[in-house]
């Protein structure tokens, strides 16, 4: 019987041990710079104002309109803006924290600062009627809801078929 592997040049004779992926590493260097390139596509990495945060959201469409939730934790009202423009609902929230604790029994000093800035686009599938949109912020949910405008061309409308 011939033996194959003689045939094969010199270095890829590890092609046939048991269990070896040849597009593994491959597959670990793709997954790297997909990470790589995430991490900084909507913030800046650092938690800085230079980008956006995107928070989770929860949209469901109903007859009467969009319903939002969007997880803001440890953000005010204050701190909250929401607009509709062009049928596009707006969300942006900016929280910028400064705290200080002094001990001078204990010799420490602790100052720690935290920044957040959200932003989140949703276009609306439908016509909003926007003076009747609410929102409320309550333990670090939003929870927003946009009407359809009502028009009377949204009922249905009967048709003549006629001859000539």
């Amino acid at each position: 019987m011939t033996d194959f592997r003689s045939l094969i040049p010199f270095g890829r004779s590890t092609i046939f041990r048991a269990g070896f992926d040849p597009f593994a590493d491959l597959r670990k260097e793709m997954d790297r710079i997909s990470e790589d390139l995430g991490r900084g596509w909507l913030t800046n990495g650092d938690g800085g104002s230079k980008g956006f945060n995107l928070p989770r959201v929860d949209i469901a469409e109903t007859d009467k309109g969009l319903e939002l939730t969007a997880e803001l934790p440890g953000f005010d009202e204050k701190d909250v803006s929401l607009d509709v423009q062009d049928d596009v609902l707006t969300i942006k929230a900016e929280h910028k924290e400064d705290r200080e604790e002094k001990d001078e029994k204990k010799n420490y000093h602790l100052i720690e600062r935290s920044r957040g800035s959200y932003l989140r686009r949703v276009a609306l599938p439908f016509e909003a009627d926007a003076e009747k949109a609410s929102a409320h912020l309550e333990k670090g949910l939003l929870k927003v809801v946009v009407p359809r405008l009502a028009t009377e061309g949204s009922k249905p409308r009967q048709i003549p078929v006629g001859s000539k």
